[in-house]
């Protein structure tokens, strides 16, 4: 049985109440789907190179952008891996907006065998290692760990994902869902692609324990500014047998929630510019206008037209405007056209 050693020290205290008041402040925030769609795309990106780039990918940012954008037929392995991951965050965004998660051993196979799509054999792809592995120190040169045989994989992968369920509401989600990744870097589940499995599954047991930060979210970033330390923090060294009883989750566990605050301190600053622009910046009259619709439930142009001095030409750039930031929506046609909150 699975019953992994950690202390509730004050500072990982500390940082599960401050996680839980940024989430509370980003929920708050009423955002246009414009702003949304362009913070999304931007942060898969930057999951997409982060995650790959902890992996050894050399590709930078920039280029990885523009495979994202482009998709060109012909990939090198480090563009494969770049486009794996991406549809493998896709997919599972998919599955949280759609609220059709089932946390498991499914998921899993799932999610490894995209992200190692066409990079590795396919009768090790989405399937459970049966050989042995190391975990190899490139700068040293030497063997650091040696994880679980073969053998014994599956029935860790099964403990781990029971803990994590049989815990769900017992253990905060952000203890739990440290526990998850740290715990499967160690049991090594693949032969490829755990370390990105491990940081996608990471963010869906998030979303699906109520943190739902998903879409504008990329704590793989966090881990790629320091990898030397990523590693240090996740993984663990010598044999598996001789020290899987003596494994502490704690420093981890405050490592963990230090990058989660650190990207959502990120995103926030992200969210502020873009309250500030032009495009997204909303006026008083914008204010009042959707204030009326929040009352009375609709507004049309003679409604609005009460509300402020603004001309006709004017008013329906307003309207137009909080169109497209996807805040309300128009309904009806010629004279009986009106608005509704979308």
């Amino acid at each position: 049985m699975f019953k992994p050693q950690y202390t509730i020290t004050p500072k990982l205290l500390s940082n599960i109440k401050r996680i839980d008041v940024l989430v509370a402040e980003l929920n708050k925030k009423r955002l246009s789907k414009l702003v949304v769609a362009e913070l999304e795309r931007r942060a898969l990106s930057l999951s997409a190179h982060a995650s790959t780039s902890i992996e050894g990918n050399p590709l930078p940012l920039t280029e990885v952008k523009k495979i994202l954008k482009n998709k060109p037929e012909h990939l090198r392995d480090s563009e494969k891996e770049v486009i794996n991951y991406n549809k493998a965050l896709e997919k599972l965004n998919d599955l949280i907006n759609k609220n059709k998660v089932k946390f498991g051993l499914d998921i899993i196979l799932k999610t490894q065998k995209q992200v190692t799509k066409e990079l590795i054999e396919s009768f090790r792809n989405g399937k459970l290692r049966t050989e042995p592995v190391f975990v190899n120190n490139p700068k040293e040169r030497k063997v650091t760990y040696l994880p679980p045989d073969a053998k014994d994989v599956k029935k860790l992968m099964v403990e781990l994902i029971d803990y994590i369920k049989s815990n769900r509401y017992k253990i905060d989600p952000l203890i739990l869902a440290g526990i998850f990744h740290k715990q499967f870097v160690i049991v090594h589940a693949f032969i490829d692609g755990n370390g990105r499995t491990a940081r996608l599954i990471t963010k869906l047991l998030l979303a699906d324990l109520g943190i739902n930060t998903f879409n504008l979210f990329s704590f793989e970033n966090y881990y790629n500014r320091n990898v030397g330390k990523y590693f240090e923090q996740v993984g663990v060294l010598s044999n598996y047998y001789d020290i899987k009883d003596k494994i502490d989750f704690t420093g981890w566990l405050e490592y963990f929630t230090d990058g989660i605050i650190d990207e959502l301190i990120r995103v926030q600053g992200e969210l502020k510019n873009k309250e500030l622009s032009p495009a997204t910046q909303l006026k008083p009259h914008h204010e009042k206008l959707l204030n009326y619709i929040r009352k009375n439930g609709f507004i049309a142009d003679k409604d609005y037209s009460k509300l402020t001095d603004r001309a006709k030409p004017t008013r329906n750039l307003d309207f137009r405007k909080l169109i497209k930031m996807g805040l309300i929506k128009k309904q009806g046609k010629g004279m009986l056209t009106y608005y509704e909150l979308v």
